[in-house]
């Protein structure tokens, strides 16, 4: 076999120009699965594009609401790999959602008692403050022993807790919490981990020293 045949059968081949794809696309064969897969793409990414600028263009808040639902939709494709993170960022926003019921509800209660009362939601924006402090605890330690996005759920789950708490004690409704978010972060970071294991060896050391100690016996 000559060098000039093995080149020819060893070099790849070349790329379809222009023309080419656009002959493959207009023929449609049943056989082409690029050609009859980018027909619907084309004929439902016309009318998905046609759908998003009628809505946007009926109003400001309806140009707000497609562009927020955008953007969203932009991170968790984004964020499609990363579970946790995912995880962390959805239950945050429930979090968030709750706890501004919470305490609007809270408010508003009071403020039917009392007619010198004013909604503030200066609590509101303390849950949502330590929503992302849960967040933003999970990812700052190095070595995390277990899941970020499930330290983020207990830490938002007792914020939740906290914030039922505070509609009927407002005082003690933000400080609850932050001791919750404050202690879930303690349990499940490293150091915590590593003082448990610290503290389990010192016990050991000490069952097996009062198991050796003829004294006993």
């Amino acid at each position: 076999m000559s060098d000039k045949t093995a080149r020819r059968r060893t070099s790849p081949s070349p790329s379809p120009g222009p023309g080419q794809r656009l002959r493959r696309f207009l023929h449609q064969e049943k056989n082409d699965t690029w050609a009859v897969r980018l027909l619907p793409r084309i004929v439902f990414g016309v009318a998905a594009l046609y759908t998003v600028i009628t809505l946007a263009s009926q109003s400001g808040s309806s140009f707000v609401a497609v562009v927020t639902v955008l953007l969203l939709g932009l991170a968790l494709w984004f964020l499609r790999h990363r579970t946790q993170l995912l995880l962390a960022l959805g239950v945050s926003i429930l979090a968030i959602a709750f706890t501004g019921y919470f305490s609007a509800v809270g408010d508003a209660a009071r403020t039917s008692q009392d007619a010198n009362a004013t909604v503030t939601g200066t609590a509101a924006f303390g849950y949502w403050a330590l929503a992302g402090m849960a967040l933003l605890g999970a990812w700052m330690v190095k070595d995390h022993p277990g899941r970020r996005g499930v330290t983020v759920v207990l830490a938002d789950v007792i914020l939740v807790i906290a914030s039922v708490v505070g509609m009927f004690l407002p005082e003690a409704g933000v400080p609850l919490g932050f001791l919750g978010v404050l202690g879930v972060l303690a349990v499940r970071g490293s150091r915590a981990k590593a003082v448990a294991v610290r503290a389990g060896r010192v016990f050991g050391r000490l069952r097996t020293r009062k198991a050796s100690d003829p004294t006993d016996s």
